[in-house]
Order: structure tokens, then C-alpha cells, then sequence
């Protein structure tokens, strides 16, 4: 099982469907309020060079900026 990590803010509509897309393949991943938590907003910012959310990471390694579903396919391995 993937690693899986996600930036978000609670108003965030993009950060909704990355969710429900997780939970739709049983995927189970951490989110990070970046609305609330400056320590994981930094981190962030550090991993992606940018403040829109969302940003996914998974295995600590693929960054994936926005609601990117295509790109989720692949790096977790789900049938197109």
C-alpha cells in the first residue's frame, strides 16, 4: 500500500473530490489542514514551490498539484 498524503483546506472544492476520489478506491491517506496548521502549510510549500491546494504526495516521493485523477491512476496503480 502507497503512502498517501494530502495538503487541503476545508473550502477547498478540489481538495473534496482528491478525498472522495481516496475513498472511492478505499485508499486510505493523511490530511493536513494547511488552513490551520502553518508548520504543514510550510512543509508545503517546501515540497510543491507553491501555496494551491491540493498538493498530494505519495511515498513521500510524486507530488501531485491540484486534482490531478489521471495522474492518481497511475502513481497508485488503479485501472484506468
Amino acid at each position: 500500500m502507497k503512502k498517501v498524503e494530502i495538503y487541503s483546506t476545508e473550502i477547498c472544492h478540489f481538495c473534496h473530490l482528491a478525498k472522495e476520489f481516496f475513498a472511492a478506491y478505499n485508499i486510505p491517506f493523511t490530511n493536513y489542514n494547511v488552513g490551520t496548521d502553518t508548520i504543514k502549510r510550510a512543509e508545503m510549500v517546501s515540497k510543491s514551490g507553491q501555496m494551491g491546494v491540493p498538493v498530494i504526495v505519495i511515498d513521500n516521493r510524486d507530488v501531485v498539484i491540484g486534482f490531478d485523477q489521471n495522474a492518481l491512476t497511475k502513481l497508485l496503480g488503479l485501472p484506468a
